[in-house]
């Protein structure tokens, strides 16, 4: 499963790749395990001017998806997806494989 966060500001993303030892994503499709980290550096800024550097792929036996939201990929409370993005949307961490079921 690939796992990307582009909410660069949280303590978990470490080059778009989520670090955390879970995810749980509410019924407003938020991420509730987002922290701020200590730097805030807004990457956005100059995302066109070079290559970014991307963490490598984690494989989803080793991190936890809980899931409230009434999307497609939820079974029962964990995220079946086959990857997810996280993005920075209004200042805040969504669920953007979000789909309705």
């Amino acid at each position: 499963m690939d796992i990307r966060c582009r909410k660069t500001s949280c303590a978990y993303n470490d080059r778009y790749t989520c670090k955390a030892k879970a995810i749980d994503i509410s019924k407003s499709c938020l991420c509730r395990k987002f922290e701020k980290g200590e730097e805030a550096v807004d990457k956005t800024k100059n995302m066109f001017s070079r290559t970014p550097s991307y963490a490598p792929q984690r494989n989803s036996k080793t991190i936890k998806i809980e899931c409230y939201a009434h999307c497609l990929f939820n079974k029962n409370g964990l995220c079946q997806a086959n990857g997810i993005t996280l993005n920075d949307l209004k200042n805040r961490p969504y669920c953007i494989t979000f789909l309705r079921k």
